[in-house]
């Protein structure tokens, strides 16, 4: 029998093209910046209702040369054309489960106003010239590629596309896919209607604007040919973003959140990134013996429920952009204050949470570790896509006006050059100055709730990483406490006798798609929610 070695190099991620250019760029000799960045650009092709050219993300990286961690902050900010009470007069509601903010005329969510400045391609440009080892253009072909040979509508990308989001408030993605001709003609039928699984999508659009910045560098995009069409467009259409507003764009490095939890240390993007939530809510865990109260028991259940919901409410109260809001971060994050939260929950007290933040769903994420233990975790999207696809350029813009808040005076409300709170939170764990796992996931508000029950899994219980992602988990994100469809009918049963009100979801694996690596011992074992369509691919 041929026994396959074992892998040095290893990449995961939703979407198995983008798998597959990543692992390329990687036997080419291409390190964890470079894979990561050549799985991105395809997953732009491929999950163009998730994440492109016209998105915004988050990255974390660990650097084994320096033994340092950095945070690629690369959330796009509102034009500099926005004001607090734009759309304060067309404000009818927030939608019925948190994900944004139903307008009249729905201006936040569809066609050019409902775009912020796009800033993912300007970041991935930072970190490739920070880490990378191959040239920019080679980073490229995989994407290149799959624009001009076409590639196969997956059952997630048509889940997305014929999705019915009117019962909440939203405009149907179908819809949105009408309103520009180029988006149309790429993703509907003759009869209107989204392709179908199995059908092909053929963007040469989408690869001549590719070769175009493998080329000439992001700067085309930003300052180029490509930011001239895309501002044209945006005035002859009523859009907010300007060629000065894509002039202005610069990557932020920053420094990561360090938290500890059981003796190790995650490392985790600060705020306007998700990792606060997922960092307090490990916080207030530590005080419990959750292996001693049984996996998913209703005990531990009801303990991981209010943690959530503490550190929902904090997010709610005092988290969003720091360039516009004093976020007390030491606090949160505090030995007394997560003492003091765990006290609470143990002395039977339990937190009201209405209802989550405004926030989208449409995400998708990437891990990978290279042979030199190169670490890159990126989470990117296009917030909720607002159909628009900018003529001749192939690619989305993002839809992300719609994850502020239109009523003035929040700290979610609308400002120029204001970022809003994402839970993204591509995230390391650290043992000393060693990696030994990362994780990413797609799926809106409930991306801090997934990270930090796949954490618990890993951590407390002691299971690898492919069974702490496959294990049931819960959400608690309102006054609802939702639980997956295999978690036992006896918990629930316990959990409304103790007077929770408890939502079964019918679906087997819920809440966030969680993607990740672990490197216990300097052996690579991948995992890929079942959720999604991807996989791990390792390179020996």
């Amino acid at each position: 029998m041929r026994r396959i070695p074992p892998a040095r190099a290893m990449i995961v991620a939703p979407q198995p093209e983008a798998v597959e250019a990543g692992a390329a760029v990687l036997a080419a000799g291409g390190n964890a910046m470079d894979a990561t960045l050549a799985c991105a650009f395809t997953q732009g092709v491929v999950d163009p209702m998730m994440c492109g050219l016209g998105g915004l993300g988050v990255m974390t990286v660990h650097d084994p040369r320096s033994r340092a961690q950095i945070v690629f902050d690369g959330l796009s900010p509102c034009p500099a054309a926005a004001h607090e009470a734009m759309w304060a007069h067309l404000f009818e509601r927030e939608c019925t489960d948190g994900y944004g903010f139903v307008l009249k005329g729905a201006p936040n969510e569809v066609g050019r106003a409902s775009v912020t400045v796009p800033s993912i391609l300007r970041t991935f440009a930072e970190a490739h010239g920070a880490f990378g080892r191959l040239p920019w253009r080679d980073l490229f072909a995989g994407a290149i590629a799959c624009a001009r040979e076409g590639w196969m509508v997956r059952p997630h990308v048509h889940m997305m596309m014929t999705a019915d989001e009117r019962a909440y408030g939203r405009v149907n993605i179908a819809d949105k896919l009408a309103h520009t001709p180029d988006a149309a003609r790429l993703y509907l039928r003759a009869d209107g209607t989204p392709k179908r699984p199995g059908e092909r999508v053929v963007n040469e659009d989408l690869a001549a604007t590719l070769e175009t910045i493998a080329r000439d560098g992001a700067d085309a995009f930003y300052t180029g040919e490509i930011a001239r069409r895309i501002a044209a467009d945006m005035a002859a259409h009523g859009g907010l973003v300007t060629a000065a507003d894509l002039a202005a764009v610069q990557a932020r490095r920053v420094a990561p959140l360090r938290v500890p939890y059981r003796g190790r240390t995650l490392v985790l993007p600060p705020p306007p990134a998700g990792g606060i939530f997922v960092g307090e809510v490990l916080r207030i865990l530590e005080h419990f013996d959750l292996p001693g109260m049984g996996h998913n028991s209703p005990a531990m259940i009801a303990v991981l429920a209010e943690a959530l919901k503490r550190a929902g409410l904090d997010k709610d109260r005092h988290v969003g952009d720091p360039d516009f809001v004093d976020i007390p971060l030491d606090r949160l994050l505090s030995d007394a204050y997560a003492a003091d939260c765990a006290a609470c929950i143990k002395a039977g007290e339990r937190a009201s949470l209405a209802r989550a933040g405004a926030e989208p769903k449409g995400t998708t994420t990437i891990s990978c570790v290279d042979r030199d233990g190169m670490v890159v975790s990126v989470t990117h999207t296009l917030g909720m896509p607002s159909g628009v696809v900018p003529p001749g350029l192939g690619f989305m813009l993002n839809g992300a006006m719609n994850w502020y808040d239109p009523r003035p005076g929040r700290a979610t409300s609308i400002a120029p050059g204001k970022r809003r709170f994402s839970s993204m939170s591509p995230l390391i764990v650290m043992e000393g100055e060693e990696p030994v796992a990362t994780l990413g996931a797609p799926g809106g508000a409930w991306i801090g709730v997934a990270l930090a029950q796949v954490l618990v899994n890993l951590l407390d219980f002691g299971m690898g990483i492919q069974e702490a992602v496959l294990a049931p988990r819960i959400s608690a994100t309102s006054e609802t406490l939702d639980l997956s469809l295999r978690i036992p009918r006896a918990a629930e049963a316990a959990l409304r006798a103790d007077g929770y009100r408890v939502k079964r979801v019918p679906a087997t694996y819920a809440f966030a798609g969680v993607h990740g690596i672990a490197m216990w011992d300097g052996l690579l074992e991948g995992a890929a929610d079942p959720q999604r369509d991807g996989y791990a691919a390792g390179i020996a």
